[in-house]
């Protein structure tokens, strides 16, 4: 049996038409010339945690329990984004398959979510400090110093990049070079490697913007240098490559201020904590926890109807889901509201509550990616000369998360090297990125 390698590159944004301009990206060109280029289809709701989360459990939100990027314990009345914990995916990872299976085999993952504490022989993942001295932009790591000697090499990672008004091109570079200096020291069997970097500017201008394309040639540079590096050390051979996408973006034009309706309407119950307006989790009828296109509602008993007869007035929702609509989207779990709302595919979902700005909880003009009760995308604009984070929701021009229900939803699957034959995993119908993990252990094992 040859040996293989596989290398997962979750490029974020990336688009099967991307694939057409092969002159602007001679990486990603050079290595669809060597696989095969598969359209597949994302889970919803199409968003970054419970994407990984199929793409690394092979099942849906239904079963890991990863339903949003946000979660809400009822048990705490606490709303809480962009928690890292592995534990929180109820399910087995395909590190943790293959490892109990393959002896000896080493793994790796880098910058994909939900890892912090994953039983997978590399890691590294951001988990800054709060201190009283301030902020220290610390990443977690296994083996337990692996950051600290990646820091000595390429420098620390810089949290700034990665999310806020200051994102660039030099996350994604600081987690290609990591990759690098990963499969140097460890030489992982299987790696996951995260770039995020066309997130932003398709949120920015929307994904038909030329910016795109300026964009994602950045991010062909970084594949590139992950591609030398492999062929620098003499792995090329041996080496296959998956290169996917989590999601596709839409166009958007305009918001649904899903809680200041709620509110409006008596649904939503604030507290006033020093002039400030906060939403009472304990006692409030409802509430919206809010993700790009999609928002669950959270209900106290007998006022489903009552709010269903309020949004199912509101233009710009596509899906109301109860019970019964949550199973057909994969979605009901313990986990999700009671109700999940789907935005149209041109509009997104805020969090707001307030209408005068004075009245804002104090994380409002902030980046504060955990306490916020819902996703941010403001957060990469500031207002014109201050550094308050912009509230004018007409800079948003991209957002994603509606369930794939057409051809533009698909996804990019390239797989790309020497493969094994007839591989089972690539023989169906219609692709799904849950059917990932089987793929890569299927490569592996054989």
């Amino acid at each position: 049996m040859k040996k293989r390698k596989v290398i997962v590159l979750d490029v974020v944004g990336l688009s099967p038409d991307h694939f057409a301009y092969a002159d602007e990206l001679p990486h990603l060109a050079s290595l669809a010339d060597k696989g095969k280029l598969h359209r597949m289809k994302p889970v919803f709701p199409a968003v970054t945690l419970p994407v990984q989360a199929a793409l690394t459990t092979g099942v849906y939100p239904e079963q890991n329990g990863i339903i949003a990027n946000g979660f809400y314990c009822r048990q705490s009345f606490n709303v809480s984004f962009w928690e890292q914990a592995a534990g929180l995916v109820q399910h087995d990872r395909v590190w943790d398959y293959l490892q109990r299976r393959v002896p000896g085999l080493t793994t790796a993952a880098l910058f994909m979510q939900n890892t912090l504490y994953a039983d997978c022989g590399c890691i590294v993942t951001p988990k800054p400090m709060h201190t009283d001295d301030g902020l220290v932009q610390w990443c977690y790591s296994k083996p337990v110093g692996f950051y600290e000697e990646l820091s000595a090499d390429i420098g620390p990672f810089n949290l700034m990049h990665y999310w806020g008004p200051m994102t660039s091109i030099e996350s994604s570079r600081w987690i290609a070079r990591a990759a690098v200096k990963t499969l140097e020291r460890i030489s992982p069997d299987l790696m996951f490697v995260y770039l995020p970097h066309l997130d932003y500017c398709s949120q920015k201008v929307g994904p038909d913007s030329p910016d795109v394309m300026d964009e994602l040639k950045l991010v062909d540079v970084e594949v590139g240098r992950i591609v030398q590096g492999v062929d620098d050390l003499g792995l090329g051979d041996e080496t296959v490559f998956v290169v996917l996408s989590e999601y596709a973006f839409s166009n958007v034009q305009g918001d649904i201020a899903i809680n200041r309706i709620l509110r409006e309407n008596g649904l939503l119950s604030i507290r006033s904590i020093q002039g400030r307006d906060y939403v009472d989790f304990e006692l409030t009828p409802a509430f919206a926890m809010v993700d790009h296109q999609i928002a669950h509602i959270y209900l106290k008993p007998g006022y489903e109807k009552a709010v269903l007869h309020v949004l199912e007035k509101i233009s710009g929702i596509d899906f109301l889901l109860d019970k019964e609509g949550k199973k057909r989207f994969h979605v009901d779990h313990a986990n999700s509201g009671e109700i999940v709302a789907v935005s149209a595919r041109n509009r997104w979902f805020s969090y707001y509550w307030w209408d005068d700005r004075k009245r804002e909880p104090d994380f409002a003009g902030h980046v504060d990616i955990h306490r916020k009760p819902g996703y941010d995308p403001l957060e990469l604009f500031l207002e014109p000369g201050s550094r308050r984070i912009s509230q004018d929701t007409s800079l948003i021009h991209g957002s994603h998360g509606y369930p794939p229900l057409s051809p533009d939803d698909d996804v990019p699957l390239l797989v790309s090297g020497d493969l094994p034959d007839n591989l089972q995993a690539l023989n169906c119908n219609e692709l799904c990125i849950t059917g990932v993990s089987a793929l890569i252990a299927e490569i592996l094992q054989r």
